[in-house]
């Protein structure tokens, strides 16, 4: 797998990625992303002031996750120890491993940065994503009963970090 910096021109990939994981979600009865709740206006504010990174297996694109650096919405105003995870999306169809391959990315890309942890929240309602980050190595370090949504709506998340000294890469 290799990365590489998101830009302006793959806005509509990034686009097209939420989208198809919002709607796999959806087909579940997963009640988290929304099919057009992150569009062309969200990803480049995101590619202008944080990172955001595509991921490619055999020449395809296989997903994409931001990285912030800073979460004042979650996790308050916090000293600059961490990066933030966002949109750890993959490709419907891509090889298995991916999402685990793009997150261990993401942690080598925040410890190059010289942060020591890596950060992120999911949704309190979704138990399987809880265990999925557990089991790539989080530890639950908190509970947000209110974030607030873009529309004025709030939701329950689950605060998760881990600690990334000692990684290298992700460049």
């Amino acid at each position: 797998m290799t990365h590489r910096l998101a830009e302006e021109q793959d806005i509509p990939t990034l686009v097209a990625l939420y989208d198809g994981a919002a709607r796999w979600m959806l087909d579940r009865g997963i009640d988290q992303w929304k099919p057009g709740d992150k569009d062309a206006a969200h990803f480049r504010k995101r590619i202008a002031s944080d990172e955001v990174w595509l991921a490619y297996a055999g020449g395809e694109v296989a997903g994409a996750y931001e990285v912030w650096w800073s979460d004042e919405p979650a996790w308050g105003v916090q000293p600059p120890v961490a990066g933030y995870v966002h949109r750890l999306m993959t490709r419907r169809g891509a090889p298995p491993g991916q999402g685990r391959a793009m997150l261990a990315h993401a942690e080598r890309r925040i410890a190059a940065a010289g942060r020591e942890r890596c950060r992120l929240d999911c949704v309190s309602s979704n138990p399987r994503l809880r265990e999925y980050y557990e089991g790539a190595g989080y530890v639950v370090v908190g509970e947000l009963p209110g974030k607030v949504a873009a529309d004025g709506s709030t939701y329950g998340v689950m605060l998760l970090e881990k600690d990334v000294r000692g990684l290298s890469g992700g460049g």
